[in-house]
């Protein structure tokens, strides 16, 4: 079964992109490959062909590979609604909520999870490519670990390590990490790979030639800092605003468990548009649209909100004419009332929404998991999207009109009758030219005439930008020892 598998000596370290990016260097060579991760803990998930949930990033890496995304490909993904408390989704389904200890005695169930889709995969292609999560130097993690080394033994394959130098320390990092582990599992990493690298490589040739020589591993790549790198996070929000000069301006409300971020991606490489997220803490900034994402948690994030006084700042938004997009929670927030009473994601079973949709929505334990297409019901912009949520919506009164016509016969989502207000399930509106068109056209946007961006276009060049970089900085006959082909 030839599977190799990257891990990192942090979180952030460039794991997921550069195993994007070796998917698409054997992609590119006709090998059929897969990526997988056998436990990620991410509140960014995307809908799999097969009706399941996988983290987006294993998403990105099937995207590099030529592949519809299957649950197989992140077979446990725990999805935070507290600091001590998840979600947990075994092969694409929820199995529910567990705290840590709890989802501790879980493991063996998990693994047994985890081998069964990566032996799957191994079957179906020539490749498997698998992608660590954090670090295997947690030494408190390491009992009934699946998701580092003790799948790497199990499995018996060769690690690559990798390491952020942009961050600094990354040779103790190495050696770090390598103290860490048991001796077995010293001699499973075959390689390391330093990332984000800037400067004269020639000053840093003397720190490879001491690590090489202090571990008797090699430095099988150092990949330079590639600036402005638009390939989604796995989980971190951004922080930073782009086109901070621009005349419109976009803010999204950073909830403390703000799920599928990565939703607004491509409002933030529109030209002449300032987006950005708001900081926790600080009042929301004055905008044209502001949106409210979705949650993991929609009632304990509705009454932090509340908390912020945000709740007033956003009718104060609403009275000075400005424009309001609630996205799945965030939608579900905008109704009347949200019914929890089976403590599906709190112990709260009802919390009094914002209030601006005639809506009330009951959280039910089964997971609604859908790819959807179809049109706006005005203007008719093709939509294709998804949706992930919990819990049914229903809408009183009929001053409020359906949003989208589904290709599956529903409808989704809602716009007021002064047109200030829509609200929607459905994820990755803005990927596609004309729905991001219609919807910021509806936003009072008018930059009619400048080329709105094409999340998949985007995607693929940014992949191809990657692997061209990578390829360029292995050093394959050191790879090829270390576990490549």
């Amino acid at each position: 079964m030839p599977t190799l598998m990257i891990q990192g000596c942090t979180s952030d370290a460039g794991k997921s992109t550069l195993t994007a990016a070796l998917c698409r260097l054997l992609h590119r060579r006709g090998i059929s490959v897969a990526p997988f991760k056998p436990q990620n803990m991410a509140l960014n998930s995307a809908v799999t062909q097969d009706g399941g949930e996988i983290g987006r990033a294993q998403a990105v890496q099937a995207f590099a590979c030529g592949l519809t995304p299957h649950t197989d490909m992140n077979p446990v993904l725990l999805k935070p609604s507290s600091d001590c408390r998840a979600q947990v989704i075994i092969q694409g389904k929820s199995i529910g909520n567990l705290d840590a200890v709890d989802y501790h005695a879980y493991k063996k169930t998990a693994k047994a999870a985890v081998f069964e889709s990566w032996q799957r995969l191994a079957t179906q292609y020539d490749w498997v490519l698998v992608e660590g999560a954090g670090s295997p130097a947690e030494v408190n993690l390491r009992k009934g670990d699946i998701a580092n080394m003790g799948f790497a033994e199990e499995a018996d394959c060769p690690v690559w390590l990798v390491g952020d130098i942009d961050r600094g320390g990354v040779f103790a990092h190495f050696i770090g990490t390598l103290a860490c582990l048991s001796e077995s599992e010293q001699a499973r990493v075959k390689g390391f790979i330093i990332n984000r690298f800037r400067g004269d490589i020639a000053l840093l040739q003397p720190g490879c030639d001491w690590l090489e020589a202090q571990t008797g591993k090699p430095v099988l790549a150092v990949v330079p800092y590639l600036h402005g790198l638009d390939i989604a996070a796995e989980d971190a929000v951004p922080r930073a605003a782009s086109g901070v000069d621009g005349d419109f301006k976009i803010v999204i409300a950073t909830l403390p468990h703000i799920s599928n971020h990565t939703d607004f991606d491509p409002l933030r490489r529109i030209v002449g548009v300032n987006c950005l997220f708001a900081h926790p803490h600080q009042p929301l900034p004055s905008c044209d649209l502001l949106i409210l994402p979705g949650s993991k948690n929609t009632q304990g994030d509705l009454a932090w909100l509340r908390e912020q006084g945000w709740d007033a700042q956003i009718a104060q938004h609403l009275r000075y004419g400005g424009k309001l997009l609630g996205v799945c929670g965030g939608y579900q927030m905008l109704g009347e009332e949200i019914f929890d009473s089976e403590g599906i994601e709190s112990q709260q079973s009802s919390s009094k929404g914002l209030a601006y949709i005639p809506m009330v929505t009951r959280l039910e334990p089964e997971k609604q998991l859908r790819n959807v297409v179809g049109q706006f019901i005005a203007g008719g912009a093709p939509v294709v999207g998804y949706e992930i949520h919990l819990g049914q919506s229903e809408i009183h009164g009929a001053e409020f009109a359906p949003l989208f016509q589904l290709a599956d016969g529903r409808c989704d989502g809602v716009v007021s009758p002064d047109g200030q207000i829509i609200g929607t399930y459905l994820h990755g509106l803005f990927d596609q030219p004309e729905a991001l068109a219609q919807l910021m056209q509806w936003a009072g946007w008018h930059g009619a005439g400048v080329g709105l961006p094409d999340a998949d276009e985007i995607l693929n060049r940014e992949i191809d930008r990657l692997s061209d970089a990578l390829d360029a900085a292995m050093d394959w006959e050191k790879a090829s020892a270390a576990g490549w082909l």
